[in-house]
């Protein structure tokens, strides 16, 4: 009995193994153990999906081939045939291969196109970098298109003009802001600034606006002298020296400059006004008649339909920098400082630019020994001293003989820091200031191009100045 029990179970084992072996029809040549037949089925499970993704991705490798060629199935290589080789093929062979193959797999289905270097170098070069400045409005006041070359599809930029007198040092002050140092020739800067020649003539170097854009996107717009009948007699009265072409009619002159002014204030974050000395009340003036005819801030439809009726909440206005150039030492004592701030608060109290607020040269330590509180009502206010002056104060002068050697090494006292230093905080103050939106939309660099163009187009056309103009004539 127990030799037919065992003949009933080696009949049974016998009877099972031609069932496995009958089922893949690949023939392979290993023997057919008991322990091994059910350790087999399991393995091949968690590795079918890399084999399924393998195998129409890797038609050029040898074990793939001759897979493929051992199924009847795969003796071609299109795709709908790739999921029956994996019960049969070889499972441990490339553990790693799949993430490869994703990663071939995304690059093979990208366009041609795309995958050209020539363009994908393209894509990774930083922007082209501006060697000098060029027109964006020429010195007939009209609009040109050549900067729009330099121009990303970016939102991140910052749009900063300048006012002021003619002679004041705006060029200067702007290229020192954009791409030059003090230590440079100033024949070398982005703006030209104003040449000997110019000076002895009585001329300005710059007509129109010029357009300047640095790596950091930050836009700088230099415009010629504002210049209005008030300032006119005013600089006759001062034997100042005026050009041929300010021989025009007043109202003519002055309807160029509210042109630029109004339009500064209408597509720039920041507008800088330079002057030399403090103060001109005309000026003043001239920057109150340009707010009244600046062009509103255009707004959709539905937005103006479900205002709340308030204009100052829609209406757009820059943040107003005055920048006193050329300052003596005298103009950096803390009791002439809170002068100029008050008078400048009270000749601006009914203005809506953002003239206080957002620059403060009490914290950027410029006046080390004042408390932040000193000034009661802080206006954008910043001083530079003349650039010469860091020359003059390389030979201060020694003390005497009865004095003590170390205060002769000392340099001598100027009152303020130094130029270089001041240039820098100035750059830091303004680059940090607030960028808000001009317009209902966000702006990138080459819609506020194609914005700025429209609102000059408008100004150009303005009733409002075409008025004023009426009753100055």
């Amino acid at each position: 009995m127990k030799r037919d029990g065992s003949e009933e179970t080696s009949t049974a084992v016998m009877q099972k193994t031609p069932i496995i072996l009958s089922k893949p029809p690949a023939e392979r040549s290993k023997q057919p153990p008991t322990p091994t037949a059910p350790a087999t089925p399991p393995t091949p499970a968690p590795l079918e999906k890399p084999i399924v993704l393998m195998k129409p991705r890797e038609e050029g490798k040898g074990p793939a081939a001759t897979a493929s060629a051992s199924t009847p199935e795969g003796t071609a290589p299109p795709p709908p045939a790739a999921p029956a080789p994996p019960k049969g093929e070889k499972e441990g062979q490339r553990p790693t291969q799949p993430v490869y193959q994703i990663q071939n797999r995304g690059m093979g289905t990208a366009a041609p196109a795309a995958m050209d270097p020539v363009v994908g170098q393209a894509k990774l070069l930083p922007p082209e970098r501006m060697k000098h400045s060029i027109k964006l409005v020429d010195d007939q006041m009209n609009w040109c298109d050549s900067a729009i070359e330099y121009l990303l599809d970016q939102t991140d930029v910052l749009v900063v003009g300048v006012l002021g007198l003619q002679g004041t040092g705006k060029s200067m002050v702007m290229s020192l802001l954009s791409a030059n140092t003090p230590e440079e020739d100033q024949r070398a800067y982005v703006f030209r600034a104003q040449s000997a020649e110019m000076k002895e003539r009585g001329g300005n170097q710059t007509s129109g606006i010029d357009f300047f854009i640095t790596q950091e996107r930050i836009v700088f717009l230099d415009t010629q002298p504002i210049l209005s009948p008030s300032i006119l007699d005013h600089l006759i009265n001062n034997d100042r020296k005026l050009p041929p072409e300010y021989s025009l009619p007043h109202t003519y002159v002055e309807m160029q400059s509210l042109q630029i002014a109004a339009f500064l204030f209408t597509v720039c974050h920041v507008v800088i006004v330079v002057q030399d000395w403090f103060t001109d009340l005309s000026l003043y003036r001239f920057l109150q008649t340009a707010e009244m005819v600046k062009p509103s801030t255009p707004s959709p439809s539905h937005e103006s339909s479900s205002s709340s009726g308030s204009d100052e909440g829609t209406e757009y206005y820059p943040h107003l920098v005055f920048l006193q150039n050329k300052a003596r030492r005298e103009d950096f004592c803390p009791r002439k400082l809170r002068q100029m701030h008050l008078m400048i608060d009270q000749l601006m109290a009914h203005s809506h630019l953002r003239y206080k607020g957002t620059l403060s040269m009490l914290q950027c330590n410029v006046f080390p020994g004042l408390p932040p509180d000193f000034l009661d009502s802080e206006v954008n206010l910043f001083l530079m001293p003349f650039m010469d002056s860091e020359a003059e104060s390389e030979t201060p002068p020694r003390a005497g003989p009865g004095s003590s050697p170390l205060f002769s090494l000392l340099p001598g006292y100027r009152g303020h820091p130094s130029f270089q230093s001041l240039v820098s905080k100035l750059r830091s103050q303004v680059m940090s200031m607030a960028r808000p939106q001009l317009s209902h939309t966000i702006l990138t660099e080459k819609n506020w191009f194609h914005y700025a163009a429209r609102i000059w187009d408008g100004v150009k056309k303005s009733s409002a100045l075409a008025e004023y103009s009426r009753l100055l004539a």
